[in-house]
């Protein structure tokens, strides 16, 4: 039988994050980018997920490299994770191959993991692939797009992308783009994430302009929160400090090490003695202080969080600070930043953060864009990636208006086998696929039992019941005693522990008197009469855990 070119998401559809993308052709296999995913409302305790890598493990002898477009965590967040289960090498440009080295040294991958360097131009063969890097837009620099050279045909993926006329690190190379489409593309993979907004992506340009409308006349503080890996962002900021002669302090771990990386790799310039340490901010005049930081999505453990909740140890929120939220919330976040919000207006801070002041744009191509790019393209199939079912069900719409056919557009979920020859496209099964939690130092050990567990426990509580028995007769010692988690304050419910106490003896007795003495009954009808009782008069069905134990 003739080879097929098999395309396989592991993440990235039907989701935002977690994007990675498996190329395969005969013995040979690529990989496209490996993030991670934020945790939803309902994973109460999960810190970060990322892609079922269980195919790639199995298969990892025909791994012939991982290409990274470029370094944000929904892109790169889930390599440590993937290089304990198999070592292979990863391509890169070189702010995406710092950012990555940065992340496997802190958590301290054993094994040695061959990072090499590319730039925009540039082609890598592995295996029976050639990958071309071509320099697109994004709101991190060194983004790249692929196009990548098959025995069926070439593929583009676009990664993460936007067209910006002015952008720092220069226009993304639709000359390119424009070849490949005269030479012919078999399948385009394209960014779906802004598919639903009309027009253009404002350029990253505007965002400094405004900067310096924040920054002329305010006699206070100013404290900014960014997403740490916009390096043209954080340029923007030192740039119009500098002009203002403020000094600018960095805070939180992300933030300082991004700027580390940038700085060393000559991504940012930051002219001398702008840059002071977060604690020397005490002996300066308030007007001559920026501080950056991390926490633009309100997350708990942010410098900013523990500035506005009392937490931070050289920062704390003063009446008059002016601070400016410089980006937008990530799908799921809003919660937990107007919480922030609303805290910093508590300590009488100034709170700068509506669309209308234009301290944000989005890295993410618009409709017009897209069009741009299906337009120089012409795919003969065409695959919407990056993105829930409304996204990229509108991207394939979008296409239909290009004159793409319907027919022609695929709309897939992770772990299904997309099979193409010169000529088709179709689905053919699927390859283990889903979310991997990770917990702590534990990935995978938090499965649907364990959450489910953890749901009913933070709706509804839990109640153990310990219950000491003679090892000679069975006979009750001492118990029920009745210990509330999460149910009700016992102090403050006296009564109804006590009647809950008659409720468990009450079966204990009845597992006497029938001559039962299996443990596993006993715990059953404890659960059962409690279970009934409590949901009759409380109407609560909290966790039950009966403790027997012989003495």
């Amino acid at each position: 039988m003739a080879e097929k070119l098999k395309i396989v998401s592991l993440g990235g559809l039907n989701e935002i994050g977690k994007n990675m993308t498996v190329l395969e052709y005969g013995k040979d296999i690529i990989i496209v980018d490996c993030g991670l995913g934020f945790p939803e409302d309902d994973m109460y305790g999960v810190d970060l997920v990322i892609a079922d890598m269980t195919y790639l493990a199995k298969n990892q002898d025909r791994i012939r490299g991982l290409f990274l477009t470029h370094g944000h965590e929904d892109h790169i967040g889930g390599i440590p994770y993937a290089m304990q289960q198999f070592n292979c090498p990863i391509h890169a440009t070189r702010l995406t191959a710092g950012i990555v080295e940065l992340k496997l040294e802190e958590h301290q991958i054993d094994h040695t993991v061959h990072i090499l360097t590319h730039e925009a131009g540039e082609v890598v063969k592995a295996g029976c692939f050639q990958v071309e890097f071509i320099h697109v837009n994004h709101s991190i620099a060194d983004a790249v797009a692929f196009a990548i050279r098959t025995p069926m045909g070439t593929v583009v993926m676009t990664g993460d992308f936007k067209i910006d006329a002015v952008a720092e690190d220069g226009m993304i190379d639709l000359a390119r783009f424009g070849q490949l489409g005269n030479e012919g593309i078999l399948a385009l993979l394209c960014d779906s994430t802004n598919v639903e907004r009309q027009g253009y992506t404002p350029s990253e340009k505007s965002v400094a302009d405004n900067f310096d409308r924040q920054f002329s006349g305010c006699k206070e503080r100013i404290i900014v929160t960014t997403f740490a890996s916009n390096a043209f962002r954080l340029q923007s900021l030192i740039t119009v400090a500098h002009k203002y002669g403020r000094k600018v302090a960095v805070t939180g771990r992300s933030m300082e090490n991004i700027l580390k990386v940038s700085t060393e790799l000559g991504y940012l310039k930051i002219p001398a003695g702008t840059l002071v340490d977060i604690s020397a901010i005490k002996q300066l005049p308030k007007n001559k202080i920026v501080i950056v930081s991390t926490g633009s999505q309100g997350e708990n453990m942010s410098a900013l969080y523990r500035m506005a909740f009392s937490g931070h140890r050289q920062v704390e929120i003063q009446a008059g600070d002016r601070v400016i939220i410089s980006a937008s919330a990530i799908p799921g976040n809003e919660k937990a930043i107007g919480r922030i919000i609303n805290e910093l207006y508590r300590k009488g801070a100034d709170v700068v953060y509506d669309k209308l002041e234009g301290l944000h744009v989005s890295g993410h191509a618009c409709q017009e864009e897209l069009k741009i790019i299906h337009a120089l393209l012409r795919p003969k199939f065409f695959i919407p990636v990056h993105g829930e079912q409304r996204h990229l069900q509108a991207h394939s719409r979008l296409a239909q208006t290009m004159g793409m056919e319907p027919k022609n557009i695929f709309i897939s979920d992770i772990g299904q086998v997309l099979e193409l020859t010169r000529t088709t496209c179709k689905f053919n099964g699927t390859v283990p696929a889903g979310k991997i939690l990770v917990d702590g130092t534990g990935v995978g050990d938090v499965g649907s039992v364990v959450l489910r567990d953890r749901k009913h426990l933070a709706q509804d509580g839990m109640l153990v019941v310990v219950v000491n028995l003679s090892s000679e007769d069975g006979s009750v010692i001492t118990g029920p005693d009745i210990i509330s988690r999460g149910f009700v304050y016992v102090k403050e419910n006296e009564n109804l522990m006590e009647e809950l106490r008659i409720v468990a003896a009450h079966a204990i007795d009845r597992c006497a008197q029938s001559g039962r003495s299996d443990w596993s009954v006993l715990k059953a009808n404890i659960k059962n009469d409690l279970s009934g009782y409590l949901f009759k008069t409380t109407k609560r069905n909290p966790m039950i855990l009966p403790v027997i134990m012989e003495i």
